[in-house]
């Protein structure tokens, strides 16, 4: 009798076995001479060597089945456990659009045109900037490229950061410890892993630092490599701050920088640092920007008006004084072709 213990860190155990362990039947009946225990996140069995191989492999090929579509139904196991070969599985057809799969096969895909291009940008270049309005979808979409990437094994780590700066108002001394200071300014990156990564798995993640979330103050003097980073609201980052971002990307990483230039944060006396970067690095090889605008907008319908409101202001403002805030250097740059639109 030969024992073997299967650890389910990489996804949920009840997306292997069912509710209340009812897709763990289907394995006892394929392999009636083998013992099953179940507990947490371990599988026990027990048997002859030849049922566990088998037994291993099959086990295997469902984890990686989920692993690249989020979902199992009991269909998809009973082929998995019939067919000796897992590419004879017929697998669902996906929309090209998918970038994807949430808890319970919720659906993550590109549904806007600027939203396709943020994805097509990223497969070709290593590092992609996405700039645009609020709701646009920059930082939702950049979080699940990133989250693909390590469910295909593509990386070993996600790195989530950006600028601790306050929007407006003023927090104070927050209470608590460090990662309770900071929390505030990183939930949006916290809200888009919720919608993608159950939260036991994204628990786990966490805590053994797959998926790390920090301030961009906490970047300094590191290499990220082997990993998809992502600095998320880069127009409230300084021309310096944004040099040690991109300075830290190390040879098999790759990089998406969001940020919204009618909404900067900083100090009045302060240039964002994101114009600049646009302004030298665009034509660079390997290094992608798309614009996005109110046709992306996936919020609430109300929100692309608030922004063409915004926008209409902002024109006229610009008209009557050329040099009266960062944003507009940056639309003279792109008028003029020196960054593209």
């Amino acid at each position: 009798m030969t024992e073997l213990v299967i650890h389910l860190d990489s996804i949920d155990p009840v997306d292997l076995l069912g509710i209340n362990n009812s897709r763990l039947q289907l394995l006892k009946e394929a392999f009636p001479r083998v013992k099953f225990t179940s507990r947490g996140n371990k599988i026990k069995i027990e048997g002859n060597s030849d049922d566990l191989g088998h037994l291993e492999d099959k086990i295997n090929q469902m984890i990686q089945f989920i692993e690249k579509y989020g979902r199992l139904n009991d269909k998809t196991a009973e082929d998995l456990l019939d067919e000796n070969d897992p590419f004879d599985v017929e697998m669902p057809k996906l929309d090209q659009d998918v970038i994807t799969f949430g808890p319970s096969g919720t659906v993550v895909k590109a549904k806007t045109a600027g939203q396709k291009k943020m994805v097509e940008l990223a497969e070709t270049n290593d590092v992609i900037f996405a700039i645009g309005p609020a709701g646009t979808g920059k930082t939702y979409t950049a979080v699940a490229l990133a989250v693909r990437a390590l469910k295909n094994k593509e990386i070993r780590k996600i790195i989530l950061t950006r600028p601790a700066v306050e929007a407006g108002e003023n927090l104070g001394y927050l209470p608590g410890d460090l990662k309770e200071k900071i929390d505030p300014y990183l939930r949006p990156l916290y809200d888009a892993l919720d919608d993608m990564i159950p939260i036991d798995k994204l628990n786990y993640y966490m805590s053994n630092r797959v998926i790390e979330v920090a301030p961009l103050a906490f970047m300094r003097g590191r290499t990220l490599d082997h990993a998809y980073i992502i600095l998320d609201e880069a127009q409230n980052t300084t021309d310096p701050q944004l040099k040690m971002f991109l300075t830290r990307i190390g040879p098999t990483a790759k990089c998406i920088i969001t940020g919204d230039i009618t909404q900067i944060d900083l100090p009045k006396n302060q240039r964002s640092g994101l114009f600049k970067a646009l302004h030298i690095l665009s034509e660079v090889k390997g290094i992608g920007v798309v614009y996005l605008d109110e046709r992306d907008v996936v919020r609430h319908p109300l929100v692309k008006k608030i922004i063409k409101a915004y926008e209409d202001v902002e024109e006229k403002n610009k008209l009557a004084d050329p040099l009266n805030d960062n944003s507009t250097a940056l639309s003279a740059d792109r008028d003029s072709g020196n960054i593209p639109g």
